[in-house]
């Protein structure tokens, strides 16, 4: 029973030491990061647009009023009526305001959500809203239809990219590569949507008015710049 014993203590300590020698056996390899970009222009942009009751001459001028402005324009401009959304609804009190009774007390105000792929027309459907109506107007955020696709292409590229470095590096040695052992992916994710501080109404509007209510830009809108980057491991031959 004791040499069985010790037989199998022997047997385990053998194993024990070709398996330390194995892991202890260096495999040759090279590290070696890869990193692409893209730039690319947006094809949604999300424009805001805020509308307020107001008095005139003692009346109000009613949100539905202004609603229909903003709508009718919209359509004029060629964009589908489900491109315009509202996002949110809020009153405020005017008697307060007035500092005095007024029959007037609350006005609405409705914030709505404009989606474009360029901003060539907003100038011209601002321009045919009621500009004392129009509260305030920002971009609250753009990005790309293809942003999925985009990613994946530029992560491609920064393996390429990696594969190559490692292959001339590899090169001037007279090695070459020999598979890859380990990829990991750096985050990079600077493509997020944009949100800009918000913009008063009057620069957009005054711009339309100046050059005529159907004036548009042809002016670019900013590039997103979409970065990758992978750190690889690859054997050498």
């Amino acid at each position: 029973m004791k040499k069985v014993m010790l037989l199998a203590a022997g047997l385990f300590f053998a194993l024990s030491t070709f398996a330390q020698q194995a892991d202890n056996k260096q495999v040759k390899k090279i590290e070696v990061n890869g990193s692409a970009e893209m730039v690319i222009t947006p094809d949604e942009i999300y424009f805001d647009i805020t509308l307020k009751e107001y008095v005139k001459s003692k009346n109000k001028v009613d949100i539905t009023t202004l609603e229909k402005q903003l709508e009718k324009a919209v359509a004029d401009a060629g964009l589908p009526k489900e491109s315009l959304t509202i996002e949110n609804i809020s009153s405020f009190n005017y008697e307060i305001m007035r500092k005095k009774k007024d029959p007037l007390e609350f006005m609405a105000r409705k914030q709505y959500r404009l989606k474009l792929n360029k901003l060539d027309k907003i100038n011209s459907i601002l321009g045919a809203v009621d500009a004392e109506g129009i509260e305030s107007t920002r971009i609250a955020s753009y990005t790309s239809s293809k942003m999925e696709q985009y990613r994946k292409e530029v992560k491609i590229k920064a393996m390429q990219a990696a594969k190559a470095k490692a292959e001339y590096m590899l090169a001037a040695i007279g090695n070459t590569i020999d598979g890859i052992i380990e990829v990991q992916e750096i985050s990079t994710d600077n493509y997020t949507d944009f949100r800009p501080q918000m913009q008063t109404n009057v620069i957009m509007y005054k711009s339309a008015d100046a050059a005529g209510e159907n004036y548009s830009s042809d002016l670019e809108f900013k590039t997103i710049k979409i970065r990758a980057e992978v750190r690889t491991t690859f054997g050498i031959k």
